[in-house]
């Protein structure tokens, strides 16, 4: 089997997920905005509260440019109310339990820790434009200037559309 490489200017896979109260968020309901879609590891763990918290704190920013936000793990409906709860965090996190969507977007695959190999979710951010097309990939991200890193890049992106 050959693996598709998603890269930038290819459509943004589309899904269908249930946040944490059950409801389903698709893709296109986020059409006409930016989408900032970011997979993560597991609820709760020191590196995916460091990130969410990040995002967390520039929400009203991302608001104010029409810039939505949505975290994807394979972690379930309960335990995204507690993450959500416990940081207050403002937006949707989506449970792919199956890994169908982290599948799709080439973030989830076999991962080594501490001398043990396992199937889990990569840390991994997309920018999806307004038309649903992906603008920039981040792999392997590092959960500490991730979220100022794609602020910048999101108003270089927007002063490029701007000026076309």
């Amino acid at each position: 089997m050959t693996l598709m490489t998603l890269k930038i200017g290819d459509r943004a896979p589309e899904f269908s997920l249930p946040d944490s109260q059950g409801n389903l968020i698709s893709l296109h309901h986020f059409a006409g905005k930016w989408l900032i879609l970011y997979f993560y590891p597991r609820d709760n763990t020191p590196g995916c509260s460091q990130e969410a918290c990040g995002f967390r704190d520039q929400y009203d920013r991302l608001q104010i440019d029409n810039i939505a936000i949505v975290g994807i793990s394979t972690d379930g409906q309960k335990s995204h109310q507690k993450f959500i709860k416990k940081y207050d965090l403002p937006f949707p996190l989506l449970c792919d339990q199956e890994a169908i969507v982290a599948t799709a977007y080439e973030s989830y695959g076999l991962k080594k820790f501490m001398g043990k190999e396992f199937m889990g979710v990569f840390r991994d951010t997309f920018i999806i434009d307004p038309g649903g097309n992906i603008a920039l990939i981040y792999r392997k991200v590092k959960p500490a200037n991730h979220t100022n890193e794609v602020l910048l890049d999101l108003a270089k992106l927007e002063a490029l559309e701007l000026s076309t």
